[in-house]
């Protein structure tokens, strides 16, 4: 997919004309991950508003399985002032760029020590279309090997771990896994294994 360096995929659908007209527009907050962006609007009607936009890079998400069940990571989420546990995902390095397969196998590697002998396309989602323009391209790693994690700073204290399928979705149902795009890429690789695209090892 174009775009994984700083920029956000076209939607796929059939070009119409925009419902929205962006009068102007202007950052209001910037820094190496996010930027926030207020647009002065006009709807359809003629009628005026505002309407602020989180931009940030497209991201890749990496569902690793093996023997039947997934690794995860657990890290502190600021945001939320917890942990969660949650899919290997990320974005490019500030100055980096590449395909959103690379970005996959650079996050699989750096936050769980994984390689992956076969990546799977799963999908492409929006992450949260009322506010951002982001996308997440979803991936399944398999045939893996271990290998030494290569965390970031700001990953201090993650961790990863093997869970059985039944565990992942105990752990949906009692709050431990709380991430949106993890449960997407559970959702595309259930849709995958129904249209039997997919065995999982």
């Amino acid at each position: 997919m174009a775009g994984w360096a700083g920029q956000n995929g076209a939607v796929h659908t059939e070009a119409v004309e925009p419902e929205i007209r962006t009068l102007s527009s202007s950052v209001i907050y910037s820094d190496n991950w996010t930027r926030l962006r207020r647009d002065e609007i006009e709807r359809s009607d003629g009628s005026k508003g505002t309407y602020a936009v989180v931009e940030r890079d497209n991201f890749a998400l990496v569902i690793p399985a093996e023997n039947s069940g997934f690794y995860l990571v657990e890290e502190y989420r600021h945001p939320l002032g917890r942990r969660g546990w949650s899919f290997p995902q990320g974005s490019f390095p500030k100055g980096q760029d590449g395909t959103s397969e690379e970005l996959a196998r650079a996050e699989l590697a750096q936050e769980t020590g994984l390689r992956a002998g076969q990546m799977s396309r799963l999908g492409e989602l929006a992450v949260a279309h009322g506010m951002s323009g982001q996308y997440g391209e979803h991936w399944l790693a398999t045939e893996l090997t271990q290998g030494e994690p290569d965390l970031e700073p700001e990953e201090l204290g993650l961790r990863h771990e093997w869970v059985s399928r039944e565990d992942f979705e105990a752990m949906t149902r009692d709050g431990r896994i709380v991430d949106t795009s993890t449960l997407a890429a559970y959702a595309l690789l259930l849709m995958a294994e129904r249209r039997r695209e997919i065995k999982l090892p």
